[in-house]
């Protein structure tokens, strides 16, 4: 009884972290048959854990999505790195785009003191923090804003973005994989990001290493090769692999 209640809350986690699995593989990570699994699933169906898809896996009910405030301390040395990391691309006179979210906020810092620099952005964080930068030229996309992230989404944002053209253009991400691409709570967010991805000369992902591999939502924008994914050091090959393998450049960057 112990050992079926501990699988099931496993299985309850791999959901949540992983947005499904399929049958096989988790018969095969338990070392149980499938119809054991299946009766795992049948149970967390009815106790309302999980939700069942099609093809026989399994997908947890719809997370919420944590407000700004809450993920602008998660990870923030890595997050911080990360971001100093990315400014240091930036060149003078460019023109660049920033995302919403706190790690392609966190640029802003180090940014201000960029000769001829553009900055375009869809996010409260980055405007917050470039406000004062007197030598930034700071544009802001406009549109809905989503109170959750602080960033703009919506007609008038993707308007804009086609009257545009970037050097560079750093994207944010609840969650990233290298088969689908970039994972975010709404459909209108990913509308948004493959138009930004579509204006960019250069296109970086900034995503610290919990967010790899993970499907929490269902709506994603794919990340074309040739992009450059930044994460931080705690990242393993397991995790990285599959993105050099789609042509995605992988760079590790660390807190220290």
């Amino acid at each position: 009884m112990r050992e079926s209640q501990a699988r099931r809350a496993e299985i309850v986690r791999l959901a949540q972290r992983s947005g499904l699995a399929s049958v096989d593989e988790l018969a095969l990570q338990f070392g149980v048959t499938a119809s054991t699994i299946r009766r795992d699933l049948s149970q967390l169906t009815s106790e309302g854990s999980i939700a069942r898809t099609y093809g026989g896996a399994i997908a947890l009910h719809r997370q919420g999505e944590s407000p700004l405030r809450q993920r602008a301390v998660e990870g923030f040395d890595a997050k911080r790195a990360i971001a100093r990391w990315a400014a240091g691309q930036v060149r003078a006179g460019e023109t660049i785009l920033l995302d919403a979210g706190t790690t392609v906020g966190a640029m802003g810092e180090f940014l201000r003191d960029v000769d001829d620099l553009t900055v375009v952005t869809a996010g409260l964080t980055a405007l917050e923090a470039l406000a004062d930068a007197d030598g930034v030229r700071l544009e802001c996309l406009g549109g809905t804003l989503r109170h959750v992230s602080h960033g703009f989404v919506g007609p008038l944002a993707e308007a804009n973005v086609q009257r545009l053209t970037f050097d560079r253009a750093f994207l944010g991400a609840d969650a990233v994989t290298a088969e689908l691409g970039i994972c975010e709570a709404e459909l209108e967010q990913t509308r948004l990001k493959e138009l930004m991805i579509s204006r960019a000369e250069d296109v970086y992902v900034l995503a610290h290493a919990d967010k790899l591999g993970r499907r929490p939502f269902h709506a994603w924008a794919p990340i074309p090769p040739g992009a450059v994914l930044i994460t931080d050091d705690s990242a393993t090959t397991v995790q990285t692999d599959p993105f050099e393998a789609a042509g995605i450049t992988v760079v590790r960057c660390s807190p220290a």
